[in-house]
């Protein structure tokens, strides 16, 4: 009775954790948003608070910021004003102090030079797993040609990995983004790897060989065969969330085997063009 307690609790949190997520360029408060999970609005604050560990605005706020933060540094057509009014600030003045006030520098220094270390300092809350219910299929991957840029470190600068990849992109066209599919390649855990020693490919789909290049992208194959695939809804920071049910509740009672390669992603969408709350991507784990 208990366990049925808590997880119809966490469920309601849930509803406005994806709301937040879906409305970020909307007015929040906390009456609206209690009303999505039921709460008293008297109490909702306090309950919030307790359950993320940080404060309702605090956390509208870092996910505004987040947004803004990922256009700034990958998206460096859009202007600035319009990178704020889009994440839900009323202006650029405004949106322009919570960045420095959160971040240390200017929206215009981190688009300059994004220092994803001391970025992800700021993103340390609490985040409770959503407990969702994954729907797993059997398929057969095709094999795939693909260009990879190889990360290995900490999972905090992936993303100077992740531009290299996307400078190497968009400087030779060999592997457009919209004509190719984009997958990512994780090698290790980064909630349980040395974070010196974390391996993760961020690939893209190619018809021929990769020359040499300033950006280190090499050439790789995406081997094909049986895997289990999941459909991953919202944003990547919670791809735990369909990863760990898979591996937990679904893999034992499948009577399925590993086979020897890694989980990987393919990305059906992507940051900035997509807002978080709307990404898709599919999760594989190979099968033997």
């Amino acid at each position: 009775m208990k366990d049925a307690r808590q997880t119809a609790y966490a469920a309601r949190f849930n509803r406005v954790l994806d709301y937040i997520e879906a409305h970020l360029d909307e007015a929040l408060d906390v009456e609206s948003l209690s009303q999505v999970a039921h709460f008293s609005k008297f109490h909702f604050h306090r309950q919030f608070t307790q359950y993320i560990g940080i404060s309702l605005g605090r956390y509208i706020l870092l996910l505004r910021l987040r947004q803004a933060s990922y256009r700034l540094a990958f998206d460096r057509r859009s202007r600035v004003i319009d990178i704020a009014l889009a994440a839900g600030f009323e202006n650029p003045e405004s949106f322009a102090r919570a960045f420095r006030n959160t971040f240390g520098v200017s929206p215009s220094a981190f688009r300059r030079g994004p220092d994803w270390e001391a970025w992800h300092l700021r993103y340390q809350f609490r985040a409770p797993e959503r407990n969702i219910k994954v729907h797993v299929e059997i398929i057969h991957a095709d094999t795939v040609l693909i260009a990879v840029k190889e990360h290995r470190g900490p999972v905090e600068r992936l993303n100077d990995s992740v531009a290299k990849f996307i400078e190497w992109r968009k400087a030779t066209g060999l592997s457009p983004k919209d004509s190719a599919r984009t997958f990512g390649i994780a090698f290790d855990n980064p909630d349980t790897t040395e974070p010196a020693l974390f391996r993760f490919d961020i690939a893209g789909e190619i018809k021929d060989s990769v020359p040499g290049n300033e950006w280190g992208v090499i050439g790789k194959t995406l081997p094909g065969g049986r895997c289990a695939r999941v459909r991953h809804l919202g944003s990547h920071a919670r791809m735990g969330d369909s990863i760990y049910p898979l591996y937990r509740d679904w893999l034992p009672s499948s009577g399925e085997e590993l086979r020897d390669f890694p989980l990987y992603f393919h990305y059906l969408n992507l940051l900035p063009d997509t807002p978080e709350a709307d990404l898709v991507t599919d999760i594989y784990l190979p099968l033997k």
